[in-house]
């Protein structure tokens, strides 16, 4: 029997993980893929607190490593199924059942897609959803990346260091990105911004060679020729593994509040998953600790 189980290995888990071995709690983390979650994927980390610049696969490693350190297990397991009402809460992987007296769901969010015609076909073929990633596979070519928040904002920068140009692709006429990403993308001469459009198909043969493009204002159409299309327009939580036992909101984000504790006894939340206002790396942390401080507590008063 275990003290907590943390699924999902990003920066909340990893840092619930850090906070329950500290606690002297008997902790293990359950992740389905890497370890350090969508950071792993950043070029660039600029805005965690004492840390004035680091990569997010640096940044991963670690936190991974310190975790490690400490003594918790990590296991490379994807969760199937999970009963988390009662005091003894199981979580089945493809591998084994695991029990313990408490669980934090630190799960993240999966990438959204575009649902247009040529996504799929063309998903690994030029469609990719990691600019990190896969940008250096179409170094020297035309590209083009659609979002308006701060990840397509940092990738059309990276890209730009790698293609010959950029298209950003925004459906709106501003950004919500910060200002900073904004102007920073506004002064790269290689970087064109595409207003009021949205992807109406990604073409090509073997491999995607354009995207068209509908005016979202005019409905009009063109075609721009491109080799690669990268999606960044935010992310979908993947919580319908948990039932109907834990609260989600109309969005399927996990409802909890700073507290991090979910609506059943001995479960809590930490990351991406939960309602929250901002996602951000420093905030997953905080979740995380918090999520792990109040299993202890939950545990101290069984």
């Amino acid at each position: 029997m275990l003290d907590m189980i943390v699924i999902g290995a990003g920066t909340a888990g990893l840092t619930a993980a850090l906070y329950g071995r500290r606690a002297g709690l008997q902790v293990l983390v359950l992740e389905s893929g890497f370890y350090g979650g969508q950071i792993a994927n950043t070029p660039e980390v600029e805005n965690y607190p004492a840390i004035p610049r680091i990569s997010g696969v640096d940044f991963s490693q670690a936190l991974y490593d310190q975790v490690a350190a400490l003594g918790a297990e990590v296991k490379f397991e994807g969760v199937t199924a999970a009963s988390l009402e009662g005091g003894v809460k199981t979580v089945t992987t493809s591998r084994q059942t695991y029990e313990a007296k408490t669980v934090v769901l630190a799960n993240g969010a999966q990438r959204r897609k575009l649902g247009c015609p040529g996504e799929e076909e063309f998903s690994g073929r030029g469609v990719s959803y990691c600019a990190t990633c896969d940008g250096a596979f179409f170094r020297g070519k035309e590209v083009a990346i659609v979002g308006g928040g701060n990840t397509a904002l940092e990738d059309a920068i990276y890209l730009a260091g790698l293609c010959s140009k950029v298209y950003l692709v925004h459906r709106r006429d501003a950004f919500r990105g910060n200002d900073i990403l904004v102007k920073a993308v506004q002064s790269r001469e290689n970087i064109q911004i595409c207003w009021n459009a949205v992807p109406a198909a990604i073409t090509g043969d073997k491999a995607v060679t354009g995207c068209r493009l509908r005016d979202t204002v005019t409905g009009e159409e063109r075609e721009l020729a491109v080799s690669a299309v990268f999606v960044a327009i935010g992310l979908v939580p993947d919580n319908a593994i948990w039932g109907d036992a834990v609260q989600l909101d109309p969005s399927g984000y996990i409802q909890a509040g700073e507290d991090c504790r979910t609506n059943l006894p001995g479960v809590f939340v930490a990351g991406d998953t939960r309602t929250k206002p901002l996602r951000q790396l420093v905030t997953a942390a905080a979740d995380g600790a918090v999520a792990a401080f109040e299993a202890g507590n939950y545990l101290a008063s069984l």
